[in-house]
């Protein structure tokens, strides 16, 4: 994956850490966060309040990670160099994953730190209950969501067409059918579990997690499965 050399992969990496950041706490210092005063409200999950835009970012970063190649017929070169396929798209993955895993690290703490420090008196330290484990959930749930949108996008083989697909299930169908039931059980419903303090429904936070980790092992297979049985 050339990281170094092409400014859109950089930039992709950068705007999830920038967007979730910069929005939360921009609208925890202006309105105190979301539904601040609500009976039930989350001072830890209003921290990631930004990671609604912030994903769009990692879903980029995914697909550009495999398209890049694709569309300049990169994908022929490293092929011809590594002829396993399963060895080139498990590379690739890998270091597509790694670099999502370590910007949603430091985007989790940023956002965690940032918006607690925004929301004043409404605001909780980092040591409260569901704080830190929140952090390292932002972080898995961006590698995640980052390594399904390389599946999908290896499957379509089109950056257009993996957006397409990606972006509207994670930011707009969860809103679109409310919550509960089986909307608990989509990628970013189940994943974003692990935001929360105090996980509510069906999933808890590590078995949210894990049912998104699924998600994304279902999209990595089937971009492998298409990768092994066409040409480059």
């Amino acid at each position: 994956m050339k990281f170094r050399s092409l400014r859109s992969l950089r930039l992709a990496l950068a705007g999830g850490l920038v967007a979730t950041t910069g929005i939360t706490v921009l609208v925890s210092a202006t309105s105190g966060g979301p539904d601040n005063d609500a009976p039930d409200f989350d001072p830890v999950f209003a921290s990631f309040f930004g990671l609604n835009f912030g994903q769009i970012a990692a879903i980029c970063f995914g697909v550009l990670a495999v398209t890049g190649d694709q569309a300049h017929g990169g994908a022929r070169i490293w092929l011809a160099a590594v002829p396993r396929r399963g060895l080139y798209y498990g590379g690739k993955l890998a270091v597509t994953g790694g670099l999502a895993l370590a910007a949603g690290l430091v985007t989790g703490f940023a956002s965690l730190l940032g918006g607690q420090l925004a929301l004043g008196e409404d605001g909780v330290g980092p040591g409260a209950t569901g704080a830190v484990r929140a952090a390292l959930g932002c972080g898995f749930y961006l590698a995640l969501l980052t390594l399904m949108a390389a599946g999908v996008a290896t499957v379509v083989r089109g950056g257009v067409g993996a957006l397409g697909l990606v972006i509207p299930v994670i930011c707009f169908l969860s809103p679109v059918l409310g919550t509960g039931g089986a909307v608990s059980f989509l990628p970013d419903q189940a994943g974003q579990q692990m935001l929360h303090a105090h996980p509510e429904g069906p999933l808890g936070a590590w078995t949210g997690l894990a049912v998104m980790a699924a998600w994304t092992a279902v999209a990595v297979y089937a971009g492998l499965r298409a990768l092994q049985h066409r040409d480059a």
